[in-house]
């Protein structure tokens, strides 16, 4: 299904109803929007595991402007301000009020944008393997722990900026530091079913692209909303320390810090009951 969005036409899909029968009345569940990583992918991968909470959740995927099935727009609207403008302009589309937002990765990046653009949107926040600026070095040395120093230089080149222009950038990038991402074997054809939109990846990542420049500590302590930052210890491509930081940001009386031992970048891909229970426990507390 597709919906107008600020002059864009997104790609979004829905698992569950949000009203159900409660004895002689229909019950409201709440919304839960889940925003894929990238830029340039879509959100098949998150698809599989995250329908499980369609029976406490009406659970939305949404492709962000530029990637997966949804429409390009103007290359220059391709910014993380505009792609939380974005999600409050999907919300307000469809008349859907105060949803819980996870963010996994680059989708991290898109839900503090929309909660710090636009405060009042979320009931709840979930903040996933992202971060909120770009601290390269981590990253370097996280994959030459892993992978010992080819899988340090194809993230060098990676997200050096060597990237616009190059194929081989991505090519070195899957072969060396991909295999990294977790620590179970993953489903052989998620990448597969992906639709990849390579020049959306290319124009965040290039040399002072928007990843170089994104910095949203200051700006996390507008959130007004419960966030839950979760974080796998095994994960070389957010380490532990940007999850910390992120915490660190915002407001000590909405956070909740948990992260899952063993698990690299995306928890529910390696520790699925641990990941599960947080996350419905999260969007089941009662917040005041």
């Amino acid at each position: 299904m597709r919906v107008l969005v600020n002059g864009v036409r997104l790609f979004f899909d829905v698992d569950g109803a949000a009203l159900v029968p409660d004895g002689p009345a229909l019950r409201r569940k709440p919304t839960l929007i889940v925003l894929h990583g990238g830029p340039g992918a879509d959100h098949s991968t998150l698809k599989p595991w995250f329908a499980r909470f369609a029976d406490i959740a009406q659970v939305i995927w949404l492709d962000h402007r530029a990637n997966g099935r949804s429409d390009d727009g103007p290359p220059e609207a391709e910014t993380l301000a505009q792609w939380g403008d974005d999600v409050a302009g999907f919300c307000a589309a469809l008349e859907i009020e105060h949803p819980i937002i996870y963010g996994l990765s680059f989708g991290g990046f898109v839900a503090q944008s929309a909660a710090t653009r636009h405060p009042d949107l979320p009931a709840r926040l979930i903040l996933a393997s992202t971060a909120c600026r770009s601290v390269f070095e981590r990253k370097y040395d996280a994959f030459e722990a892993m992978g010992g120093p080819e899988s340090r230089r194809a993230a060098e080149r990676f997200w050096g900026g060597a990237i616009e222009g190059d194929p081989t950038v991505v090519d070195d990038w899957d072969r060396h530091c991909r295999p990294y991402y977790n620590t179970r074997p993953q489903d052989p054809d998620g990448r597969t079913r992906m639709v990849r939109r390579a020049a959306t990846e290319a124009r965040f990542f290039k040399a002072e692209g928007e990843r170089w420049r994104m910095d949203f500590r200051a700006d996390l302590a507008r959130v007004r909303c419960p966030t839950l930052v979760l974080a796998g210890d095994r994960d070389p491509v957010t380490p532990l320390a940007d999850a910390e930081e992120i915490a660190a940001s915002l407001p000590p009386n909405l956070l909740r810090y948990e992260v899952v031992a063993g698990a690299g970048h995306g928890p529910h891909r390696d520790r699925p009951a641990e990941t599960e229970r947080i996350l419905r426990s999260f969007i089941l507390e009662p917040h005041s």
